[in-house]
């Protein structure tokens, strides 16, 4: 896969390519299925796959704290995106020039800038200033230049729809499982093991502290986690949040695990955790020794788990 970080990075070889449009956060089913469609167009034209997303994302741009928390990280986005067929991720920035760009000027770097093949969109995409383009209006322009334009409508599974918005809320109560059959493919969290405070370690209980880079995240609490990235797949206790008890309370989500029978030092590593049960809530303690209770009883509670499981 290439990723393409804007325009004026655009070349030749890029040109023709089919193309699809949007935030393909977490590439979930509904995601897959669209990206099945602009495979076998592109195998059927000869050429390559294309996905255009913005950096920052839109609703990001708009309300930065408010804005959804991202399934997935832009890295673990495009993992994703290539196994699932896509040759090129153009990425442009979203900003005030973006913001207003007139829905013509948009569609001129489809038609022209790109020469796209052919475009697969979504049965809601909007585009353009104040979202003034719309499928009709990609249809339209069709008239002039031959291009195929695909409107594309929703997945469902059991009767709802897959969206991202839905899979959040399965994040946010625990439900793993139905998460995972939205998404197809397990919830993780990928990120680099980097040096933290040391609390952990104080009680016993030391942690590998995952870089998340984002300012929210999907989930909070504690977890039962595997981890993966290893020499073999470990089984462990991860903790999601801002650290409410401690007195260097975080104002972005850190990601701490306690892998179980592990005593090594694997900073600057890559490891992927994935979620398999969440224990409970994030919650602020009176003191530390109700923590440290607290951590030691979320230890005993992902090992039966695990001990179940098994």
């Amino acid at each position: 896969m290439e990723i393409i970080r804007g325009m004026h990075n655009l070349k030749p070889r890029h040109h023709g390519s089919v193309v699809t449009i949007g935030n393909f956060d977490g590439v979930h089913r509904g995601h897959q299925a669209v990206l099945r469609q602009v495979r076998e167009k592109a195998v059927e034209l000869n050429v390559q796959t294309m996905l255009i997303c913005f950096e920052p994302q839109p609703k990001e741009y708009f309300d930065e704290f408010n804005a959804p928390a991202r399934l997935t990280r832009f890295r673990e986005k495009v993992e994703l995106l290539s196994e699932h067929g896509v040759d090129l991720v153009l990425c442009l920035k979203f900003d005030e020039r973006a913001r207003t760009q007139p829905a013509q000027d948009f569609m001129a770097l489809l038609f022209g800038d790109i020469k796209a093949s052919a475009i697969f969109v979504g049965d809601d995409f909007k585009f353009g200033h104040d979202r003034s383009g719309d499928f009709q209006m990609l249809r339209d322009a069709v008239k002039k230049t031959h291009t195929e334009v695909t409107n594309l409508y929703t997945l469902t599974v059991d009767e709802e729809r897959v969206s991202s918005t839905r899979v959040r809320e399965c994040l946010a109560a625990g439900d793993f499982s139905v998460a995972e059959s939205l998404l197809g493919h397990p919830y993780y969290i990928s990120g680099k093991v980097v040096y933290g405070s040391q609390f952990g370690r104080t009680m016993g209980v030391p942690t590998a502290n995952v870089q998340l880079h984002r300012d929210r995240a999907p989930i909070s609490g504690s977890y039962a986690v595997e981890v993966h990235g290893l020499e073999k797949i470990y089984q462990g206790v991860a903790n999601v949040g801002v650290r409410p008890t401690l007195d260097q309370k975080t104002l972005k989500p850190i990601l701490e695990v306690n892998i179980f029978d592990f005593d090594r030092d694997i900073y600057g590593q890559q490891v992927r955790v994935r979620f398999l049960d969440k224990i409970r809530d994030e919650v602020k303690f009176p003191d530390i020794e109700a923590l440290k209770v607290a951590i030691y009883n979320d230890i005993e509670k992902a090992r039966l788990y695990f001990g179940s499981a098994a």
